[in-house]
């Protein structure tokens, strides 16, 4: 397949076997969003009526504390990207997702998002794995950002986006981790020539 969109078809047949039927059913159903550096895929207070797929760039998660931000999560290329509380309740959403790069999506409207569920060969079981593995992996960053030390949000960061240290700001991996900048200067001093793999959460 030639289309930019192919990438999208190839995550989804990365989760559930697509026939030929399925791929042409789901081509039109996805269209193209680009976000510049700094717009939102959705904004707090905002309901979210949509999945993305990026394609290209960079989004944070994050949530407004006492006016700070706080950054749980990062989506980047061959991620769906959503705030799916919102997006399956149809209520406002109590947390933004904003591009960090400009990046390049494909998006699904809710409506079609449930007739990919019911007419894809196997959209149920698609639907089901992706709630499941997206349920799992929010309630694990939402504990952590509150529960884990410092130290074991840094080293969280690195094993699950090994690729994104150059690509953030100090005080996006700072807000990530929870910590001011300068304390992450400090944790990363303190790293300087150890190997991060055997540093215990309990530093």
């Amino acid at each position: 397949m030639d289309n930019p969109i192919t990438k999208t078809i190839e995550k989804i047949r990365s989760i559930v076997p697509l026939s030929d039927a399925d791929i042409e059913l789901t081509l039109p159903l996805f269209q193209p969003w680009h976000l510049r550096k700094g717009d939102y895929f959705v904004q707090e207070g905002q309901v979210c009526h949509q999945v993305g797929f990026i394609q290209t760039g960079l989004v944070r998660y994050f949530v407004n504390q006492d006016g700070d931000e706080k950054i749980y999560s990062f989506g980047l290329e061959n991620d769906f990207v959503c705030d799916y509380e919102s997006f399956l309740s149809q209520q406002p959403s109590r947390r933004a997702v904003q591009a960090i790069e400009d990046s390049t999506l494909y998006v699904i409207s809710s409506a079609n998002l449930q007739r990919l569920f019911a007419e894809l060969t196997y959209g149920e079981r698609f639907g089901r794995i992706v709630i499941e593995q997206i349920f799992v992996q929010t309630i694990g960053q939402l504990v952590s950002l509150y529960t884990d030390s410092p130290e074991a949000r840094y080293k969280a960061f690195l094993d699950e986006y090994p690729s994104l240290a150059t690509r953030v700001t100090q005080y996006h991996i700072a807000s990530y981790v929870g910590v001011k900048p300068q304390s992450l200067s400090r944790i990363r001093a303190r790293w300087a020539g150890k190997d991060y793999t055997r540093i215990s959460s309990s530093e």
